[in-house]
């Protein structure tokens, strides 16, 4: 009878860490930027950004052509087109930046004339669990991390992507449900 209220015991404690690691755990979105026109000076970039709300943890997926680049830059680069305050760049044509703070972010295509030309874009991201909104905000050139990109059109919630300490909340919960099991063996 003891073994098997010590498994119904574990038992619980692995449902409810479990339902924890679903509750801190947020899908991020993978936003194309600039949608099927892509990151381009054609495109209305100033229009496409307005209608959309951004979160740490979401990706903006640029895909251009190999005469345009992607750089983040910090606010007086990006007011200016000045391309001397780099923070990443790329050029790969297919570049993911995922929104790693909250606050402002600016992104500019490194040839000056096309920024001057409105290839650029400025987007808030809100801070998630472990980064509310009201939070002080991020270092406009703190860096966001360029990461090589897929090709995708439209924007897709990505479940894989464990963000806002979700992956912190299921170790903690891991080690809880170890641990329990453990002394449960011991009495």
């Amino acid at each position: 009878m003891a073994a098997a209220n010590k498994f119904l015991l574990c038992y619980v404690a692995a449902v409810l860490v479990s339902g924890l690691a679903v509750i801190t755990c947020k899908a991020s979105t993978t936003y194309t930027v600039g949608g099927t026109s892509g990151w381009d000076i054609s495109t209305d970039l100033e229009s496409w950004v307005q209608d959309k709300t951004f979160a740490v943890g979401d990706i903006l997926l640029f895909q251009y052509s190999q005469i345009h680049s992607v750089s983040e830059v910090p606010k007086e680069s990006y007011d200016q087109c000045n391309m001397t305050k780099v923070i990443k760049t790329s050029s790969d044509g297919n570049t993911s930046i995922p929104l790693t703070t909250p606050g402002q972010h600016y992104f500019v295509c490194g040839n000056g004339l096309h920024c001057l030309g409105g290839m650029k874009i400025q987007v808030t991201a809100i801070g998630g669990a472990n980064s509310p909104a009201n939070a002080p905000q991020g270092s406009d050139n703190g860096p966001s991390g360029l990461v090589p990109g897929s090709k995708k059109n439209q924007p897709t919630l990505s479940s894989s992507n464990v963000i806002n300490g979700g992956s912190d909340y299921l170790v903690l919960g891991l080690l809880c449900v170890v641990g329990t099991v453990l002394y449960l063996i011991g009495s």
